[in-house]
């Protein structure tokens, strides 16, 4: 995906949101599973302090901070609902990366969060850990699978959704105040779409 094409103010950051969905299980042969030890397992009661280890460590190279921004409560309320699911990919005992689902609206499923602990990047998981989410999603009767990706994720991501059945439907324009700036995420923080900070 490009970047976008109009440079943002200073203390802002433009990024396009691109929304993709699919509206039927797609008739795909399995992903094949990677060589490893490796276990999908559902994060029931799915505590505060380990969501944040997975949502930060998977997230910040990817400028994820929205939820950074919620207090304790607020996250233990948006994860503990009955229709939001969260899936952990443990690699030889080790949690390598996680999805989460969210079906809160009637007939369709939503794949809110998805991604790789860095140092699991580019083992061919991502692929795997994608279809166990599509498989997942489609377990209920639902309508439609959608998901978004933005400018600031991994670079290969929008191919993925697309490779797995995943058609773009939207493309929307947005400019937000850089986080690092706000303190949510490490001045420190490089990305190839970024400017440094120092």
């Amino acid at each position: 995906m490009t970047a976008p094409s109009d440079a943002a103010p200073p203390g802002k950051l433009a990024d396009i949101v691109t929304y993709l969905e699919m509206t039927a299980r797609p008739a795909r042969p399995p992903v094949p599973a990677p060589a490893g030890r490796l276990a999908l397992m559902r994060a029931e009661h799915c505590t505060v302090s380990f969501y944040r280890y997975l949502y930060e460590t998977v997230g910040t190279p990817w400028l994820w901070y929205e939820r950074r921004l919620l207090d304790d409560d607020a996250l233990a309320a948006a994860i503990g609902k009955e229709t939001t699911e969260i899936f952990v990919l443990h690699v030889s005992g080790v949690p390598g990366g996680y999805f989460e689902l969210d079906a809160a609206a009637a007939r369709e499923t939503e794949l809110a969060y998805f991604g790789l602990i860095p140092e699991f990047i580019g083992r061919r998981l991502g692929p795997f850990l994608l279809q166990a989410a599509i498989d997942r999603a489609w377990t209920r009767p639902i309508d439609r699978l959608w998901v978004h990706t933005r400018t600031f994720d991994h670079p290969r991501a929008l191919g993925y959704y697309q490779q797995a059945g995943f058609e773009v439907y939207a493309r929307r324009p947005l400019r937000f105040e850089d986080p690092r700036l706000r303190g949510i995420l490490p001045r420190s923080l490089r990305h190839p779409r970024l400017p440094p900070l120092d």
